[in-house]
């Protein structure tokens, strides 16, 4: 017994030697502990800014990078995207910034050290001297300049990561040829969207729709728009119907808005002759497509006209105009940036871009849909497809000039267009009555149609808009057909009472707008944080 406890003594004294041992290398890896008043009495180490002080540093982007900087000091923070130890006083690093990345060299056996021992995704500032390499660095956006470390500080250290950002980085053309590379789903990488949005693709998606918002505010604004900022918590459904969230409001009910569009057709009455919001849009839809949110963004504009609306719909077509110009203009980068994991044929539009009527469009889908049904049927590989496009063409050939059109309808109908006239971009007007809210105004003179219109891309409609009724007996008579009662949107009715402009607008997807535009599969990839009927978080 005296043995076993002599044995077990020994064995706890060089565990707690082996434990010592790795915490001494683990310290030394990790390197002193800094702030920012003692920092550049070292070249390395784990620096935590609790804002102590300002210092003299300036700070260079990695976009910023280029050969003409060449043995120049620089000072940038940047993520680590990956580490490469080679021997025992090299060690390589990958630096990522946004859609930017740049290989930066640690030579030395302390610093190397630490550098090799950093966890992918850190946050260094690092200190580095400029130099251009003899051969591209092709694996890096910067591939004409390298940096020289001179200092390295780690001023935020990565945990285990929950997915690797170089499977989440992967373009289908990689999973061809290699099938056993790691595939990130879309759950995790929605579980995980802090660390999913750092891919490069994501970043310049995101960039994308920030252009797309600064575009739409640049155009309107050009053209004498006000922008203006409507309740979000209302008493009534703003488009009528059942996809409503209805929320506790004190001792009664209150809803959150479908759309802006009751409060900014009141702002023109108001004597604001032009309005716009970009703000979130609600809808109550159990819907699972690839298209639909719960919670979305919507670019909304409304305007009064002086005798048609169809000057709105100049208004929208050039509206579109410069947004995608713009993005094709000044976001080249961002698009190469997606395009590497996500490759795409780039938009093709016109300006002015065509328009049809619903009754034209229907035309086109019986007399050019047939064709590329019966091509799909032809490709088809299983019963239970061909019997979904054997369904579809029997719909299609039988597609009465009144009735609406389906997802699958738009589609066939998105491919005619580009097939026959070589847009991605045009206008339905005149839709059926039946599809259409109760605020639009019907056609002047055949009342089975109405005012309004859709703008379709890449075959998906990204906008629904119409001119609206002005007169307050033919509105009240609409809500009533509809089955909308009356006082839930008296105030609404109300002020087209005292004297009303005709007028028009529109709501505008912006998620779509950004999907359809860099013809990404689904919605999820251009919302931050999505929320759909199965997901609230994170």
């Amino acid at each position: 017994k005296e043995e076993k406890e002599k044995n077990k003594k020994k064995e706890e004294e060089k565990k707690k030697k082996e434990e010592e041992r790795l915490a001494a290398q683990q310290a030394k890896l990790s390197g002193p502990s800094l702030t920012l008043n003692n920092f550049m009495e070292h070249n390395f180490g784990t620096l935590f800014i609790q804002s102590e002080r300002k210092t003299d540093r300036t700070w260079t982007t990695l976009s910023a990078l280029n050969p003409g900087m060449k043995d120049q000091q620089v000072w940038v923070r940047a993520r680590v995207h990956n580490s490469r130890k080679q021997g025992g006083k090299l060690c390589f690093l990958v630096l990522r910034q946004d859609v930017a990345t740049v290989q930066a060299v640690a030579f030395g056996n302390d610093i190397a050290g630490f550098a090799g021992a950093l966890p992918d995704e850190s946050v260094v500032d690092i200190l580095a001297k400029v130099s251009c390499p003899d051969q591209p660095i092709n694996s890096c956006t910067k591939s004409d300049v390298e940096l020289s470390v001179e200092r390295l500080y780690c001023i935020g250290r990565s945990q285990a990561l929950p997915l690797q950002l170089a499977d989440a980085s992967r373009s289908e053309e990689e999973y061809k040829k290699d099938p056993s590379l790691i595939r990130v789903g879309q759950d995790v990488r929605l579980d995980n969207r802090v660390i999913d949005l750092r891919t490069v693709a994501n970043q310049a998606i995101f960039r994308i729709q920030s252009g797309v918002c600064t575009l739409f505010r640049e155009y309107l604004l050009k053209l004498n728009f006000q922008e203006i900022h409507t309740p979000k918590l209302i008493g009534g459904a703003s488009e009528g119907g059942a996809d409503v969230f209805r929320v506790d409001y004190f001792e009664g009910d209150a809803f959150l808005a479908q759309s802006p569009q009751l409060y900014k057709q009141m702002a023109l009455m108001t004597d604001m002759p032009r309005v716009f919001e970009i703000g979130p849009i609600f809808r109550s839809e159990r819907s699972f497509t690839h298209r639909h949110m719960t919670e979305f963004t919507g670019m909304d504009l409304e305007m009064v006209f002086q005798e048609h609306y169809h000057e709105v719909l100049d208004v929208l077509d050039g509206l579109f105009n410069h947004i995608f110009t713009g993005l094709t203009e000044r976001f080249s980068r961002e698009l190469e940036a997606v395009k590497s994991q996500y490759p795409y044929e780039p938009l093709k539009w016109k300006y002015p871009c065509m328009r049809l009527t619903f009754k034209e469009a229907i035309g086109l889908l019986r007399k050019f849909g047939p064709a590329i049904l019966e091509q799909r049927l032809k490709e088809a590989k299983t019963d239970y497809e061909k019997g979904i496009i054997e369904k579809h063409l029997a719909s299609v050939k039988a597609h009465d000039d009144e009735e609406d059109i389906s997802t699958e309808d738009e589609k066939v109908l998105g491919l005619i267009m580009l097939e026959q006239y070589g847009e991605e971009l045009y206008i339905i007007d005149k839709f059926p009555r039946d599809t259409r809210p109760f605020y639009t105004m019907l056609d002047p003179v055949d009342p089975r149609w109405t005012n309004a219109y859709d703008i379709f891309l890449r075959g998906e409609e990204i906008t629904s808009g119409a001119q609206r009724i002005h007169e307050p007996n033919m509105l009240v008579e609409r809500v009533q057909e509809k089955g909308i009662p009356v006082s839930s949107i008296q105030p609404y009715i109300d002020a087209f009472k005292y004297g009303s402009y005709p007028h028009a607008g529109a709501g505008i997807g912006m998620e779509r707008v950004v999907m359809l535009f860099l013809n990404l599969n689904n919605i999820r990839k251009t919302s931050m944080f999505p929320r759909d009927p199965k997901r609230l978080t994170p």
